[in-house]
């Protein structure tokens, strides 16, 4: 198995207080933690700034969470789920994704871009949740 797709973050993590990366700086992060609570609608993982100590924290579902940490542990559903077509027609497409770019907060949710390189040419997915992009789907 492929590790997950890195994360980049535009601008300033909430958590950053490095004036010297300024805004609108590119941080690579990677997935470091995912936190389920069974009594709460809310979810958590947390992204590590790779090479640096720095986290940041993105708020989602119950069964997004759960699909991340299945995938991370590689243990497969029960049954299809709504997600894993994403899966299929990137892997149907010898498509590879590149690349989660998070690149807005707006009301409460994340947005980001899907950068996705095809044997023709790469292909860009605007308006996305990092959730849904927070797994390799490529890697089978």
């Amino acid at each position: 198995m492929e590790p997950p797709v890195p994360a980049t973050l535009v601008g300033s993590p909430a958590s950053s207080k490095d004036e010297s990366a300024g805004v609108g700086a590119v941080v690579e992060m990677e997935l470091h933690r995912i936190l389920i609570s069974e009594t709460s609608d809310q979810q958590y993982i947390f992204l590590k700034e790779k090479g640096g100590e720095r986290t940041f924290p993105i708020v989602i579902g119950f069964y997004e969470a759960l699909a991340i940490d299945r995938f991370v542990k590689e243990t497969p559903p029960q049954r299809p789920m709504t997600h894993d077509l994403l899966v299929h027609v990137v892997d149907a497409l010898s498509a590879k994704v590149l690349k989660v770019e998070v690149t807005n907060l707006k009301d409460g949710t994340f947005f980001a871009i899907l950068h996705v390189e095809g044997p023709d040419n790469p292909a860009i997915f605007q308006a996305i949740k990092p959730a849904a992009a927070s797994f390799d789907p490529t890697a089978h």
